[in-house]
């Protein structure tokens, strides 16, 4: 076998232009399939850290109807959704993939809410308890958290997080002002900020609006205090922590189906509480991108089997120029398995140099369209080997007919040949 490969790589470099000509069409098509891939998984890869985020894999649990979230901005609470309590919160943390759970009131808006005189209607609004922010990734940046004590006391303070301090209190110090909820007055005692610095990839107009939005920032009383400003009990939510990416809407539907044990709804109702997390989202998106991959591989491969067809041409012509070196291989005994083996390694050997020069050309030109497009690139090390495998058996598919027709010759016939 390695005298058949040195014999093969001796002739294809005796022929350099031609046997270059020849895998032009693999190269390409390598090329073109490690380029398709490297950049979709890239673009998977950004769509996954856009959408997850920080790495927190936070699942939201809201109450919805026929599908849609409920506002309580707008509409009353409904009959039959109970105040759930830690024995709850502790059935919720006993499934599997639980980080941890934080129950949880909120409004994305409130004309009522104002810093002096300054409105912060576009600012959500959230009831908290003692486990949301540390399930949430919020850590406290100035000031200090909310005690037990307070907690326990349902005293009347409040956390703003640094997108709201920076929008409303002007560059002065929030902690110790006063923020008004619907007449009641809240004593700021801190400011909180996202744990893990992530800021997500924007390219466009779209992409500003899913992944960052218009929210002027949050504002955090206790969920004890809730009703207080808003004079009744509304619906809690709850906020997971998943232990993984890949288990965030396992565990968002398994949060939801204990929640909704509990609800005492009439008959025919379509209120109930489910889960929306962005890996969900992130999984769909992704899918559309893998379909969209494997069309483009799919048109990538026919230039693949041009290139089949070149090394086929080729070796056609290689066994025409070596007929008389055939005949006398064969008058000297050489048997028909030796000279099919001789001519399909020599058609092996250039479909995995075309393939090995595809990847290293694939490679070169994920970066540079990675470089001029400002696209994220994610080579695929398994789409590298299956293009220089996928190659191989381009040779010894498309080299096969050659390789035949030599090994039948007649040794009396391929010596008189002229």
């Amino acid at each position: 076998m390695l005298e058949n490969i040195r014999i093969s790589l001796r002739g294809i470099w005796s022929h350099k232009l031609r046997s270059f000509l020849t895998m032009l069409g693999i190269i390409i098509g390598i090329a073109a399939i490690v380029a398709i891939v490297s950049t979709i998984q890239g673009a998977n890869e950004q769509i996954k850290n856009n959408l997850i985020g920080s790495g927190n894999n936070n699942v939201k649990v809201t109450l919805t109807n026929d599908g849609t979230a409920l506002d309580f901005s707008y509409a009353e609470a409904p009959v039959g959704v109970p105040t759930y309590d830690q024995t709850v919160k502790d059935r919720i943390n006993e499934v599997d993939g639980v980080v941890s759970s934080a129950f949880y009131h909120s409004r994305d808006y409130n004309d009522g809410m104002y810093y002096q005189s300054t409105s912060m209607s576009g600012c959500e609004l959230l009831g908290i308890d003692q486990d949301y922010l540390s399930c949430a990734g919020l850590t406290v940046s100035h000031g200090r958290g909310i005690s037990r004590s307070e907690y326990d006391s349902n005293a009347a303070v409040a956390l703003v997080d640094d997108v709201a301090a920076q929008a409303y209190f002007g560059g002065s110090d929030p902690v110790g002002q006063s923020v008004d909820i619907n007449g009641v007055p809240f004593t700021v005692v801190g400011v909180v900020r996202e744990a893990t610095a992530f800021q997500p990839r924007i390219t466009s107009i779209s992409d500003y609006n899913t992944y960052v939005g218009t929210a002027s920032g949050r504002v955090m009383i206790t969920n004890q205090m809730w009703p207080l400003p808003f004079i009744y009990d509304e619906p809690l939510s709850v906020l997971l922590q998943a232990s993984s990416p890949d288990s965030m809407t396992t565990v968002g539907r398994s949060c939801a189906s204990i929640l909704n044990s509990y609800l005492q709804m009439p008959s025919g109702s379509t209120i109930k509480y489910e889960s929306t997390d962005l890996a969900s989202e992130a999984t769909r998106l992704q899918q559309l991108a893998d379909s969209t991959n494997a069309m483009l591989v799919g048109i990538a491969s026919i230039s693949l089997i041009v290139g089949g067809v070149g090394v086929m041409n080729i070796m056609l012509v290689s066994v025409t120029e070596r007929t008389r070196e055939i005949g006398l291989k064969k008058a000297l005994g050489a048997p028909r398995r030796s000279i099919l083996v001789q001519f399909l390694t020599e058609a092996v050997m250039l479909s995995l140099i075309g393939g090995i020069l595809g990847v290293v050309m694939g490679i070169v030109m994920s970066n540079v369209i990675g470089a001029v497009t400002d696209m994220p690139v994610m080579l695929s090390v398994p789409a590298m080997i299956g293009s220089v495998v996928f190659s191989m058996l381009v040779g010894i598919i498309f080299g096969l007919v050659p390789s035949v027709k030599a090994a039948n010759l007649n040794p009396i016939d391929a010596l008189r040949y002229e």
